[in-house]
């Protein structure tokens, strides 16, 4: 990602800390406070979601971040799957310390769209590089489903425990946040 940054004129600064975690600073559009390259998208609920990734997968799309749409629509799958089926153990100890500064202070803004960029996932909702854009279009079609149908959902490690219709609305907003990286190709006619 920071030789990506570095490239577009985008990068301020990078620190390696001895935990192995990079820190990047990104400079940012002041009127936006996002990444210049992300675009404007409001979406209401994960129909929409799935609506959208057809329409980029449709017209076909330009990437402006480090995701294809299959590799999206992985993650979000991933992230869906997980409120479903529960996180790792390791994952909710390992959150709970900083559980209520995380949902005072971080879950309001994510909920607003204001998503900071370039936070690290955990490994085990990283993409893999070589997915089918269609292929996993359908996977989170399917994981949607099941959290619809789902009567109980797991807690996020940072966040706690939330209802169904707190929790539709962060996924929506993580897919908000990842799908502004990708925009619509004007095919010529």
């Amino acid at each position: 990602m920071a030789h990506q940054a570095r490239e577009a004129g985008a990068l301020t600064s990078v620190a390696d800390q001895p935990n192995g975690f990079r820190f990047v600073t990104l400079a940012v559009n002041s009127k936006m406070n996002q990444p210049t390259a992300r675009r404007e998208l409001k979406l209401a609920g994960l129909d929409e979601v799935l609506d959208e990734c057809r329409r980029l997968l449709e017209s076909g799309y330009q990437r402006h971040g480090n995701w294809s749409l299959g590799q999206i629509c992985n993650h979000l799958r991933l992230t869906i799957d997980a409120n479903v089926q529960g996180y790792p153990t390791w994952m909710m100890v390992m959150g709970l310390p900083l559980r209520p500064l995380l949902r005072r202070w971080l879950l309001p803004k994510l909920m607003d769209g204001d998503s900071p960029v370039g936070i690290r996932t955990a490994g085990r909702f990283v993409p893999a590089g070589d997915l089918s854009d269609a292929a996993e279009i359908d996977q989170l079609e399917a994981s949607i489903q099941r959290f619809g149908r789902a009567e109980t959902l797991h807690g996020h490690p940072g966040f706690g425990q939330m209802s169904k219709e707190a929790f539709e609305q962060f996924h929506v907003v993580h897919a908000v946040h990842h799908l502004r990286f990708l925009s619509t190709v004007e095919r010529p006619r």
